[in-house]
């Protein structure tokens, strides 16, 4: 009996393709949460090679080992540089609940809650800019700078004349920009020129360099945006380093502007925002600058309201998702109302049920988002999530086009806020790294919940009516979108 090769070709595909199947529902299963098992599983099922590179490729959500080893090892240090200094707060005044969040937080991202802050909101393009060169024209030893996005063009060239004015006089200059964005968003070549020209000491985070051994998950970026001058003054928020169109030619031809908000801090916290600069700083250059390990005094703010914040890194170097947990913690202890503000909103199944379960126990809960979007998928897969919202009472109000709702903070109740870089999404809660600021104030919150009034004023409010009765078309664009949101 002879064997027919050209007929056993097929029995064997089929073989290793439940073969392959098999192997890859096990070892995706691990670890990972079902709904992310599940739409691995799918695609490899059903585009089994293609899925394979895919999974290699993009399936990793963890940093090598020697970055979580840096990450642990900086920890640790900050939490023995200065025994009691997460007594230095005003816990007396903080709603019952806080202190537990406040402890995950510091668990989770080994920073603690300071007290005699002050916190100022600036949610003007151009006005962030000029804030941050103010403060860096008062250097006098050193300037931290880290941004996701970091371009010279004509409206960042003066934040770049003050750090040359900065060097001039001395000051250390150090600069962290992801180095993906650094090669897709020009010009890099003038942008790093004119950083060694006036002497400052730039390094791209998260090369991508296989040839140096510099590799992991491409699409793990630091995401982070922080200035701290000094170990005094310090700016976060959503704000990257570059023009308010990003330079896009799809942005401009539309008329496209993003809106940001970042955060002014002075007190305590911000030697805790540079804590995260140095965590960054080590792993990019193997140099562990020293920690502020000075007393601290606690002094209360300009107008006498006491204010205390927590800084809470997240991101891939650490083994949780540190601002998930908070996040999700967060909307389920509010008693009375929460406001989201997300440019991306692609919520953790936890996140959509604890704004569910909140609206449902008869809180006020309202979600800003864009009307318009500059990334497709995920402006798309947002907007498959809007009608559970909705039915459950979300209040969801579209900023209006032309502008990019970029802004990224949430209030709780009279007197918690969050602002950072981190996004409502997915992404920003696993594979990006990021940095929020946990704030407790009623004057801070005042501030926020401005914010967020301009915002309505210049939104209209989605209605279930009518969100229901969008097109077919419309609706498919968005569940499929919705599907890609899964594959992390």
């Amino acid at each position: 009996m002879t064997l027919d090769l050209a007929a056993l070709v097929p029995i064997i595909l089929l073989a290793l393709h439940i073969a392959l199947a098999i192997v890859a529902i096990i070892a995706i299963s691990l670890r990972r949460k079902p709904t992310t098992a599940v739409a691995w599983a799918i695609l490899i099922i059903v585009l089994p090679y293609l899925g394979a590179v895919a999974f290699l490729l993009v399936g990793f959500s963890r940093l090598p080992r020697r970055r979580r080893e840096q990450q642990r090892e900086v920890s640790e240090a900050i939490r023995t540089r200065t025994p009691g200094l997460d007594q230095v707060s005003h816990r007396d005044e903080w709603p019952a609940w806080l202190a537990g969040d406040v402890l995950l937080n510091e668990s989770l991202g080994a920073l603690p809650m300071v007290g005699g802050n002050t916190a100022t909101l600036i949610d003007d393009y151009d006005g962030a800019i000029a804030a941050i060169i103010a403060d860096v024209d008062t250097a006098e030893r050193y300037v931290h700078v880290e941004f996701f996005i970091l371009t010279l063009d004509a409206t960042t060239e003066p934040f770049f004349a003050a750090l040359e004015r900065a060097r001039s006089r001395g000051v250390t200059v150090r600069v962290l920009s992801d180095h993906l964005m650094t090669l897709l968003y020009p010009p890099r070549r003038e942008t790093l020129q004119r950083l060694r020209t006036m002497g400052a000491e730039w390094h791209g985070m998260l090369p991508l360099r296989p040839w140096r051994g510099q590799w992991q998950r491409p699409d793990l970026r630091n995401h982070r945006k922080l200035v701290v001058i000094d170990g005094r003054v310090g700016h976060t928020g959503s704000q990257n380093m570059i023009q308010a169109n990003y330079g896009k030619k799809k942005a401009i031809a539309r008329g496209l502007r993003w809106h940001e908000v970042m955060v002014r801090l002075e007190g305590p916290v911000v030697r805790e925002l540079d804590a995260v600069f140095v965590t960054d700083w080590f792993s990019e250059t193997n140099e562990l600058l020293p920690l502020d390990t000075s007393p601290v005094v606690l002094t209360p703010s300009r107008d006498g309201e006491v204010l205390d914040a927590q800084i809470v890194p997240s991101g891939p170097s650490f083994e949780n998702d540190n601002t998930l947990k908070l996040f999700a913690s967060l909307i389920h202890q509010a008693q009375r109302q929460v406001s989201i503000t997300s440019p991306y909103f692609v919520p953790d199944e936890a996140i959509q049920l604890a704004m569910i379960t909140a609206a449902t126990r008869g809180l006020l809960v309202e979600l800003y988002v864009g009307e318009v979007g500059d990334q497709f998928f995920v402006h798309h897969a947002q907007r498959s999530y809007y009608e559970q919202l909705l039915r459950a009472g979300v209040r969801i109000y579209l900023y209006e086009a032309p502008t990019v709702l970029h802004s990224k903070h949430f209030t709780i109740d009279d007197d918690v806020a969050v602002i950072g870089s981190s996004n409502m999404d997915i992404r920003s809660f696993s594979l990006n790294m990021e940095v929020s600021v946990l704030v407790h104030g009623a004057s801070f919150v005042d501030q926020l919940r401005a914010i967020e009034a301009s915002y309505r004023a210049s939104s209209r409010e989605l209605h279930l009516a009518e969100w229901s009765s969008r097109p077919w078309p419309q609706k498919a664009r968005d569940g499929l979108a919705r599907l890609t949101s899964s594959l992390q």
